[in-house]
């Protein structure tokens, strides 16, 4: 019996990973066995790193309270616990907006939580 080996779907994975390749330096774009564990490679990266942009953020989120709180002559955990003491229901994101972008209102709420 003759040996069957579907080159069509061998074709349609290859064509798949190198598209996915596009835009890599030099070999990693166009060379089957570069690019596959390139692209192997990348995938781990972007699943590892959609996992830390949450991390990330949350962090930039905090530095900017932290920076618009001492402003006032607050830290971040003493602005943060005061608060949640208050029962203002406002999360670090928007938060951290107010103190970028709308300084008033942020002041407005570190009055209120003093």
């Amino acid at each position: 019996m003759p040996r069957a080996v579907n080159s069509v779907a061998t074709r349609a994975k290859r064509k798949r990973v190198l598209k996915q390749a596009k835009g890599f330096f030099g070999r990693r774009k166009n060379v089957w066995t570069v690019a596959k564990n390139a692209v192997e490679k990348a995938m781990c990266y972007a699943y590892r790193d959609r996992k830390q942009k949450k991390r990330n953020f949350r962090a930039l989120w905090i530095m900017r309270i932290n920076a618009g709180a001492r402003q006032y002559g607050m830290s971040y955990s003493q602005f943060m616990g005061k608060v949640k003491a208050n029962n203002i229901e406002l999360n670090r994101k928007v938060l951290a907006d107010l103190a970028m972008n709308h300084s008033e209102v942020f002041a407005s709420i570190v009055n209120k939580v003093k």
